[in-house]
């Protein structure tokens, strides 16, 4: 099954990369000579992705401008007057997305393909019972993350939230999503968390786990790290 669509997630303010973020929306800030985002949309061409939506609030006109000069994929942007949060902002893009499933890449996250091409792995890994297949990343080959893990992953590739003080892995920001889970719900700001969490309950919420780095920029002291990394690693293109 080849995907034809997917959405990068690019509407967040980043408030702990404050005051970076205050004139620069965060998927812009660039590592290794590039913006973040551009590191997923550039992966999703690879993949021959012919549609990627964009959502934009923050600083939004700044992401339009860089992107409309790009000839592949097929950009949408999809603008947000109040920022609708990740679930929301998927589900006013839902009329773009299409019926089937779609790649859904947060634009403030980069990992390294050294170990085989992700976006295509998890395409493969994908099945008709699934709802939700997200990418998760043991905490062990996380760059910049200082958190204690989302989920478990059961042998069946199942995925149940944390319940105790600590789980292996952390969801990577990258999944391939089902239309059909928004079904019933309304437009207005909420977390995928709460599709996440529905999935789980009907057992349709899987997991792929990560084989190589995974970066998470969320703080100055974290983007340095990452550039760091950068200056004496390349991504791996699989």
């Amino acid at each position: 099954m080849l995907i034809k669509k997917g959405m990068v997630l690019a509407a967040g303010k980043g408030e702990r990369l404050r005051p970076l973020t205050d004139a620069c929306p965060k998927p812009m800030i660039v590592v290794a000579g590039k913006p973040m985002m551009d590191y997923a949309i550039d992966q999703l061409e690879r993949e021959k992705v012919e549609d990627v939506v964009v959502n934009v609030c923050h600083h939004g006109d700044m992401i339009v401008e860089h992107l409309e000069k790009r000839k592949k994929p097929n950009i949408v942007f999809s603008h947000e007057e109040e920022r609708l949060e990740t679930g929301g902002g998927v589900l006013k893009a839902l009329p773009h997305l299409g019926k089937k499933p779609f790649y859904v890449i947060n634009g403030d996250i980069l990992w390294s393909n050294k170990n085989g091409n992700t976006l295509k792995m998890l395409r493969e890994f994908w099945r008709d019972e699934m709802d939700i297949l997200l990418l998760v990343v043991p905490i062990k080959s996380t760059r910049g993350y200082d958190g204690v893990g989302d989920y478990t992953l059961s042998a069946n590739h199942k995925l149940k939230r944390r319940t105790g003080d600590h789980a292996k892995y952390v969801y990577g920001g990258v999944q391939i999503m089902h239309p059909r889970i928004f079904e019933g719900e309304e437009l207005h700001p909420f977390s995928l968390n709460k599709l996440y969490d529905k999935a789980e309950e009907k057992g349709t919420l899987y997991g792929m786990e990560h084989k190589s780095y995974w970066f998470h920029v969320g703080t100055p002291e974290a983007l340095m790290e990452t550039r760091a990394w950068f200056e004496e690693h390349t991504l791996v293109e699989a």
